[in-house]
């Protein structure tokens, strides 16, 4: 069950009224940049919370050991199928080194997912297709259409594994949306994509790494 596809049934299944309104899953995301012993970066970590309503959609009707409980083991088919969904969507991740956009691959084969306190947390890793060396390293996590809304975790944001000594993270938060944006927004049937006005990269999580 892909993301988009879930909440599409989730709308026409849960809510009395049609829903009118973008986004429709919400996700608070930890992330990781991975460097190597010489320096270069090789991928990014994530760790993807959903939102309890998705969260209850997804599992329901997954056969499990014990009642309201799940396993790596029993969430492994719907893990597969969330992170093969991702790949049309680039897995709404987007590194640049230096100015330079960095492509990545598939998700490394070690994903899973969690189920904590009726909430599912997706956990996979983006390789670069080829490890980079840079002064000024980024990632933006954002949904071009705004179907999905990330947040980062306010405890642990997100943080170096591996860097260089002297290199430095911050985390940059998306502006605020303006009432006209939201208004245009809320017009968007809950069907339909937000194909027409794709501004989710005004409204990017940002990872910032400066190193010497």
């Amino acid at each position: 069950m892909t993301i988009r596809i879930a909440l599409l049934s989730l709308l026409t299944l849960v809510f009395i009224a049609p829903a009118h309104a973008h986004p429709h899953v919400w996700v608070t995301m930890k992330s990781e940049v991975l460097y190597a012993p010489d320096g270069t970066v090789t991928g990014i970590r994530h760790a993807w919370s959903f939102d309890d309503m998705f969260s209850a959609f997804a599992t329901q009707g997954l056969e499990s050991k014990e009642k309201g409980k799940f396993t790596r083991e029993e969430l492994a088919p719907l893990a597969k199928v969330n992170v093969e969904s991702l790949k049309e969507y680039d897995y709404f991740t987007y590194a640049t080194a230096d100015g330079v956009k960095v492509p990545m691959s598939d998700p490394l084969p070690e994903f899973w997912l969690d189920y904590q306190d009726q909430v599912l947390t997706l956990n996979f890793t983006l390789p670069l297709k080829t490890p980079v060396k840079a002064k000024k390293f980024s990632v933006d996590v954002y949904d071009p259409t705004i179907f999905v809304d990330f947040s980062f975790d306010k405890a642990k944001p997100a943080h170096l594994v591996g860097a260089p000594a002297g290199c430095k993270l911050q985390v940059a938060l998306p502006r605020e949306m303006t009432f006209a944006e939201g208004k245009k927004l809320s017009e968007i049937p809950a069907d339909q994509q937000n194909t027409g006005m794709a501004i989710g990269a005004e409204f990017a999580n940002k990872i910032l790494v400066n190193c010497p």
